[in-house]
């Protein structure tokens, strides 16, 4: 396989959340009504948003970051993070009426994970703060969004993007159900199997299951929907039909952010020009790697990682 090959920093906006991380790790995860005890807790930066941003920055996109925090230490902390990983923070406003947003993460000895998340000022980043950032939406090659900001926040990202002809790219996570024109608007849908049996409906318990249900939401609209499996690696549904990509064989540690290593890798490297089957697998050995680690952000590997890894 070949590395990652040198591009000429592609332009990612990243409109979404921004949250620090509470990470404990216990033997299994409790029961309701059960307390038990931990054996490491860590702090540390996340928000679906930030870590997709993140990841995209490592791989040497030129990443701006649409966002809200609390006037607080978290945001002052986060804000401070996200320019240290040389993030674009301009429209990443301060909200003097909330508090940031923060995710409790329990993880099992088998690397699985709980997490509750507190939006905060998250659930406070409205439509006119969009329109704010225009510019930045309009300038990258894709804009990527997630569920943990206001819907119609991200409805009116993606109704600037495609005015403008910039790709734009869906997590629906946390699950939600989606309003059709969001789906309509959206390039490349990326989906867990949790988030894709709540976008239809129906069960997704193995591939054919999953296969079955991607074709449903790709009739709402979607150009192409990129279905992550964790271990099983990810599913390609478009109008040309499947492509099933596995996974790197991994002993998982902490799974928490595999997800947004995958799809911020895959925001670079199509914004690169590499094509979808070669982009998904690359993203696969990115989010494989990053399981083996502890943390969100912390678990993300550097370029030169990447490069190695794939080498």
């Amino acid at each position: 396989m070949v590395g990652v090959e040198p591009v000429s920093a592609p332009r990612v906006c990243v409109v979404g959340s921004i949250n620090t991380d509470f990470t404990f790790r216990t033997p299994r995860l409790p029961r309701g009504g059960e307390t038990l005890p931990g054996s490491a807790f860590r702090l540390g930066y996340g928000g679906k948003g930030a870590n997709q941003a993140v990841m995209a920055a490592r791989l040497g996109a030129a990443v701006a970051m649409v966002a809200r925090v609390g006037r607080d230490t978290f945001g002052d902390q986060s804000l401070a993070n996200l320019r240290k990983e040389a993030i674009d923070v301009t429209h990443v406003r301060v909200d003097d009426t909330v508090s940031s947003g923060v995710a409790a993460v329990i993880v099992d000895a088998a690397g699985q994970n709980s997490i509750i998340v507190v939006p905060g000022a998250n659930a406070a980043l409205r439509p006119e703060h969009v329109q704010q950032a225009g510019t930045a939406i309009r300038s990258s090659q894709a804009v990527v969004c997630q569920l943990e900001v206001p819907i119609e926040t991200v409805l009116e990202s993606f109704r600037i993007a495609k005015a403008a002809g910039v790709r734009t790219i869906l997590n629906p996570a946390p699950p939600a159900s989606l309003p059709d024109e969001l789906l309509r608007l959206t390039d490349v849908c990326v989906p867990n199997e949790t988030e894709l049996a709540a976008l239809t409906g129906q069960a997704v318990a193995t591939k054919e299951d999953a296969l079955r249900a991607g074709r449903s939401v790709l009739e709402r609209g979607p150009r192409v929907v990129v279905i992550t499996l964790g271990a099983a690696g990810a599913l390609i549904v478009d109008g040309d039909g499947i492509a099933h990509l596995p996974a790197a064989s991994v002993v998982a540690l902490d799974t928490a952010g595999a997800g947004d290593a995958f799809i911020g890798t895959l925001a670079v490297l199509i914004s690169a020009g590499m094509p979808l089957p070669a982009a998904v697998h690359k993203a696969n050995a990115v989010a494989a790697l990053s399981v083996t680690r502890p943390g969100t952000q912390a678990s993300f590997p550097t370029r030169e990682e990447v490069r190695a890894l794939l080498a």
